[in-house]
């Protein structure tokens, strides 16, 4: 009886296990595929719309002229949040189109990168600081780690391209800290003379222990009738 019963409490853990082991099986393989599959789909449907409504769009005084990086304004980082306002692309890493949305909780991060709120819009002097996964999710740097100082980073509005380049390798911070994305990225309280740009994602791929990092000066801007810069048009160093 007594046996009886062993074999019936092993045969019960078993099949626990079993089904614990499956249950983590199908919950990696959401993780590292569907969610990719279905960020990607999303983030084409905000490019889509995004060049949709911009083809709509009736130039107006200001998109009439080279957008010009002015004085920095609290008021440029305060749209709407989850609204897509632009598309980003970085040779090194493919060229892939990737969407910009206002803000960066993470149902938002599903659907592209986002734009710290605090921080100014692309061109604008001060620092224009987005966030993305690096892994899942769309993944969109996830090979973040191998750009290098001088790669070219390209964000494109309803009225123009904006080229920065990266000011340095990437490099590593503590999750705490937010001086990365001051108007002066590593200098809070110092008043910005340039437009800067500042990428953020979790380092290493599996955790959040740590912030890559990689900062970029702009360093040329077009009006998007004129097609695109030439950043995207020669042939840059790609990773993928």
């Amino acid at each position: 009886m007594w046996a009886e019963r062993a074999r019936l409490a092993t045969r019960t853990v078993g099949e626990i296990l079993i089904t614990l082991g499956i249950t983590l099986f199908l919950f990696c393989a959401y993780q590292l595929f569907y969610t990719n599959v279905v960020a990607d789909d999303a983030m084409r449907g905000e490019v889509a719309d995004l060049h949709k409504q911009w083809a709509v769009q009736t130039p107006g005084p200001r998109s009439a002229m080279p957008a010009t990086p002015g004085p920095f304004d609290s008021e440029d980082s305060q749209g709407r949040t989850g609204a897509a306002f632009a598309i980003l692309h970085i040779p090194r890493l493919g060229g892939k189109s990737i969407p910009v949305v206002e803000g960066t909780n993470l149902d938002l991060l599903s659907r592209g990168v986002g734009h710290y709120k605090d921080s100014v819009r692309p061109g604008k002097v001060g620092n224009f600081a987005i966030a993305g996964h690096r892994k899942t999710h769309g993944e969109p740097f996830r090979y973040l780690d191998e750009m290098r100082a001088g790669d070219l980073i390209v964000v494109e509005t309803a009225d123009t391209w904006f080229t920065y380049r990266a000011d340095r390798d990437p490099f590593i911070v503590d999750p705490t800290d937010l001086a990365v994305v001051a108007p002066v990225p590593d200098h809070p309280g110092r008043k910005p003379t340039q437009a800067k740009i500042t990428l953020t994602t979790c380092n290493p791929w599996w955790a959040s222990t740590e912030r890559m990092i990689v900062t970029g000066t702009l360093v040329g801007q077009q009006p998007r009738a004129k097609g695109e810069p030439p950043a995207l048009t020669v042939n840059a160093p790609k990773f993928q």
